[in-house]
């Protein structure tokens, strides 16, 4: 999976490449963002790009993604989802009164 740091303006829907950005890992930049990332809207790119995502930095501010979706990417979602569930559950959680 592919993704491509893009300028994204929430109000008018327009996205602009950025002069001098490569193309990243998805899995790469959910790492560099702890996994805080929200999926925006779908799109249509002849590059393959299908998805926008907002990263957010360590100040809450977004860090827009042009993504290319695939099973892949679902099953990394889920499997992010499910380890969180496991780190906010505490032992005492998990017992049955």
């Amino acid at each position: 999976m592919k993704s491509l740091h893009v300028n994204f303006n929430e109000a008018t829907q327009a996205v602009e490449p950025i002069d001098n950005t490569f193309q990243e890992p998805w899995d790469d930049v959910c790492d560099r963002f702890n996994n805080d990332v929200r999926r925006i809207k779908t799109v249509s790119d002849p590059k393959g790009y299908n998805a926008i995502y907002a990263c957010y930095d360590e100040n809450n501010q977004p860090v827009y993604f042009l993504v290319e979706e695939s099973d892949v990417l679902t099953k990394l979602r889920q499997r992010t989802f499910l380890h969180k569930l496991g780190r906010t559950r505490t032992a005492g959680s998990l017992k049955k009164n």
